[in-house]
């Protein structure tokens, strides 16, 4: 296919977590300067009002088992558009890496001879806990941290929760909600019954909500769960970090005592 631009060019942009605060002053740039967005789910569209004039923003998301665009055609689109009009912006939720397939489309995106630019973006795996006041690691507590998708391509849960599990990192779950009985239950297995455990929904956003309890009372919060709204999953001591765990550590025991 001819280039009818000359330099055509694809930038991938992590959108961060949600907040539109919390984007890159880079990736803003390249928002500013894109004559076409392709952007997903989960990236605030307040951030598509900082586009040139009459700029095209195609939504490209993926949800569930709801997707606009199949993968194939959502690389082809990002070629195609750079051609026909210069600079397109993938916007992606959170960093382009981390599990956001940007590796996949700037293979495709190379393999025809366009341009390809990387904006890091905030990953939500460490705004979210950070913005609940969770720290991933704590001297004294922990050395480290997992970030683990909670389902695969399969819609299984992955194997490496169990080996997180057996160590004494913090794990942040990314995508597991759907599975978080089946991670619980693996969970248990390697980690003591007084793990707490954080779920945090809408993170960075007005509408954020967390839920606390230890690995033992997984199930008396799964009704609270709302599956329609996109969450992270923390396990680990750090979580007895948060404000309410203490507060809600006494209720506990006074609900016992009583």
């Amino acid at each position: 296919m001819k280039n009818s631009i000359k330099n055509p060019k694809v930038i991938l942009v992590g959108a961060g977590p949600g907040d539109v605060d919390l984007i890159t002053v880079k990736g803003l740039k390249a928002i500013k300067n894109a004559d076409v967005i392709l952007y997903d789910a989960l990236v605030n569209k307040e951030l598509l009002k900082h586009t040139k004039l009459n700029v095209k923003c195609i939504y490209v998301g993926k949800r569930s088992c709801s997707h606009k665009f199949k993968q194939e055609e959502i690389n082809k689109m990002l070629v195609d558009y750079a051609i026909k009009y210069g600079t397109v912006v993938r916007l992606k939720g959170g960093d382009p890496f981390v599990f956001g397939r940007g590796s996949e489309e700037a293979l495709f995106i190379e393999s025809n001879g366009i341009e390809t630019e990387f904006i890091p973006g905030i990953s939500s795996a460490l705004a979210v806990p950070t913005n609940q006041g969770i720290p991933i690691t704590k001297r004294g507590i922990n050395e480290g941290f997992w970030v683990i998708t909670g389902t695969t391509s399969t819609g299984n849960i992955s194997k490496d929760i169990a080996l997180g599990a057996q160590s004494s990192a913090t794990l942040i779950i990314l995508m597991g909600l759907r599975n978080f009985s089946l991670i619980m239950n693996e969970i248990k297995k390697y980690r003591h019954k007084y793990t707490p455990f954080a779920i945090i929904q809408n993170g960075t956003l007005p509408n954020e909500s967390i839920v606390i309890d230890t690995v033992e009372n997984y199930k008396k919060i799964i009704d609270s769960i709302d599956y329609t709204n996109p969450g992270i999953i923390v396990v680990g001591d750090v979580v007895a970090e948060h404000p309410s765990f203490l507060e809600e550590e006494i209720q506990r025991v006074l609900g016992v005592s009583f």
